[in-house]
């Protein structure tokens, strides 16, 4: 644990936080550096570069979040322009090690209309959480519909219906001369009574369940309600900075509610593609397949959508019928 007064050099890392008089949780994270280099792989137009940040600076806050052993995923998809917008975040390898974070986005540039809301170019869709913890366990994926007006919106309305906690988000980003910076906080109500549901439903959009709906007792929401509306007051530079600290920000935000924060967590750009991954990937096919997939040089190719890396394949190397012989694609 430390005190609010230490110093570290906090880009590119996620601060965890309590604050004891309202028994709630949080982060801090301050992603700089790590979303430079994911949105340097690809050369988005601003609105689906607006996208990517959001959904990285989300991933950010909640990974950490989470007894994570492997890989946490954000997955957005919608019928409008921004077809798809993927995260992954990957937990430190071990003690003081940073977590890895990766995104990239798929988009219908013919339709894009770079004028609108980026949120609205999504559609309609869903917002999904996957977790994988690893070799020899299964997977877990939820998802809730595109709702609100940003996908932090979608990220909150996520955590109430299937999680059923209460959640807040507060986020920010710019594009500077000398770069990115971009900032967030998350609030989450932690654990206790089992809230008091009713059959007809939550009072969120769509009859989803909304944080108000999930609270056991008329303290708890009061609670709530204080440390949210004290969130409401942060300003822009309070979250980016550089020149305020993230624990000034939080002395500062909620010197009342008894704020204590935690170890800070290292976080960097991470993509675990390899030819070895790749090669994996393409055992599933059979050997027509691959020779479909090959090219008029005689090889097969794969680039890596995160991060850019090209790979180029022996066609008699990949599938499932590998080491049968030269391929014959009559």
């Amino acid at each position: 644990m430390m005190s609010l007064g230490s110093k570290i050099a906090w880009d590119d890392t996620v601060l965890p936080f309590q604050l004891d008089r309202s028994d709630i949780r949080g982060r801090v994270v301050r992603l700089d550096g790590v979303l430079d280099e994911i949105l340097a792989q690809h050369d988005y137009p601003p609105a689906i570069e607006n996208l990517v940040a959001e959904a990285a600076i989300l991933t950010a806050l909640i990974g950490p979040a989470i007894k994570l052993r492997w890989k946490l995923s954000l997955q957005i998809r919608g019928d409008g322009p921004a077809r798809l917008v993927a995260t992954d975040y990957y937990a430190p390898e071990g003690e003081g090690a940073p977590g890895r974070i990766r995104a990239f986005a798929s988009f219908d540039p013919e339709r894009l209309n770079q004028t609108s809301d980026p949120f609205e170019q999504i559609g309609r869709g869903y917002f999904a959480v996957l977790m994988d913890q690893g070799k020899d366990t299964t997977p877990y994926s939820g998802l809730t519909p595109i709702a609100g007006t940003a996908l932090a919106d979608c990220a909150q309305a996520y955590f109430a219906q299937s999680e059923q906690l209460p959640t807040r988000f507060a986020l920010t980003f710019e594009k500077e001369s000398t770069g990115w910076r971009a900032g967030g906080v998350m609030l989450q109500k932690m654990p206790g009574l089992p809230p008091r549901l009713t059959e007809e439903g939550g009072s969120g959009e769509s009859g989803l369940l909304a944080p108000q709906d999930l609270f056991a007792d008329k303290d708890e929401l009061e609670d709530w309600s204080r440390v949210n509306n004290l969130l409401l007051t942060i300003h822009e530079d309070e979250l980016i900075g550089p020149a305020i600290q993230p624990t000034e920000m939080l002395a500062r935000l909620f010197h009342e509610e008894g704020p204590r924060v935690f170890d800070p967590q290292p976080v960097k750009f991470g993509c675990t593609c390899s030819r070895e991954r790749v090669q994996e990937s393409l055992s599933i096919y059979s050997r027509k397949d691959i020779a479909s997939m090959t090219t008029e040089r005689g090889v097969v190719t794969a680039d890596c959508q995160f991060c850019g890396a090209h790979y180029e394949f022996d066609p008699d190397t990949l599938g499932f019928e590998a080491g049968e012989g030269k391929f014959d694609d009559r």
